[in-house]
C-alpha cells in the first residue's frame, strides 16, 4: 500500500511479521526516529507490537483473512499518522485503539451480509491455528497435555468479556494497562479488579473439574 507523502513512503516495501519484542520504554525514542526515515526503527516498533495488534485480533475471534486484513489496515494507518502521534510514547495504545475499531467494523460489515441472528455463526474460530491449539499440540507428556486441554475448555466456557481481556493480557511482550485499555474499552482502574473475578472464575471451574 502507498500512503501518499512524506516518510511513511520508506516504509512501504518493508515486510509485516508476528515475531520480535521491544522495550516499551524505547518506543517513543523508536517512532520519533521512524517519523524521520529510520527504517530500523519502524521495523523495530512493526516486530515489536505485533504482539499486541494479534490478541487484540483473536480476543475479537475474526477469521484468518479478516484478521490479517485488520492486522495490515492498522499497520497502514499507523504509517499515516505517525508524524502526528502526539504520545510516541503510548504508540501501543493507539495501535491497540486502532486494532480495536477495525475489528468491530468487520464484525459490523459481518452482522450486515449474514442472514441470520444467530451469535454463534458470528462467534466463528479462525480456521488457522490458533496459539492455544498449538501448546497443545506440541505436548510430550500425555497428562500435561490433558491438563492444558482442560483448562482451555474452561477458558472457553468462560465469559466473552473474561475472554477477550485474559487473551490480550497474555500477549508477548505484556501490555499496559493503558493499551488494555485501549484494546477493549475497559477502564483502566477496572482492568485489576475484572481480571482477579475472570481468574477467580476460572479456577472454581478448573478446582470443580478436578482439573488443577
Amino acid at each position: 500500500m502507498r500512503s501518499g507523502s512524506g516518510p511513511v513512503t520508506a516504509y512501504d516495501d518493508v515486510p509485516y511479521t508476528r515475531g520480535g519484542t521491544v522495550d516499551r520504554s524505547e518506543v517513543g525514542a523508536l517512532v520519533r526516529s521512524a517519523v524521520d526515515g529510520d527504517t530500523a526503527a519502524w521495523k523495530a516498533i512493526v516486530e515489536g507490537l505485533s504482539p499486541l495488534v494479534w490478541s487484540v485480533v483473536r480476543a475479537h475471534r475474526l477469521s484468518d483473512a479478516d484478521g490479517h486484513e485488520v492486522y495490515q489496515t492498522v499497520w497502514f494507518r499507523f504509517a499515516q499518522h505517525l508524524g502526528r502521534i502526539r504520545e510516541p510514547d503510548k504508540a501501543g495504545s493507539w495501535l491497540a485503539s486502532t486494532t480495536r475499531n477495525e475489528c468491530l467494523k468487520v464484525i459490523r460489515s459481518l452482522r450486515r451480509l449474514t442472514p441470520t441472528d444467530d451469535p454463534q455463526l458470528l462467534d466463528r474460530v479462525s480456521e488457522d491455528r490458533t496459539p492455544e491449539q498449538s501448546v497443545l499440540d506440541s505436548e510430550e507428556a500425555a497428562a500435561q497435555s490433558e491438563r492444558v486441554r482442560h483448562l482451555w475448555q474452561e477458558f472457553e466456557a468462560l465469559g466473552e468479556r473474561c475472554r477477550q481481556l485474559l487473551r490480550v493480557l497474555i500477549s508477548s511482550p505484556p501490555p499496559s494497562y493503558q493499551e488494555v485499555s485501549a484494546a477493549l474499552g475497559i477502564a483502566v482502574g477496572s482492568i485489576g479488579p475484572m481480571r482477579q473475578r475472570c481468574l477467580r472464575r476460572l479456577r472454581a471451574r478448573l478446582d470443580a473439574r478436578g482439573a488443577l
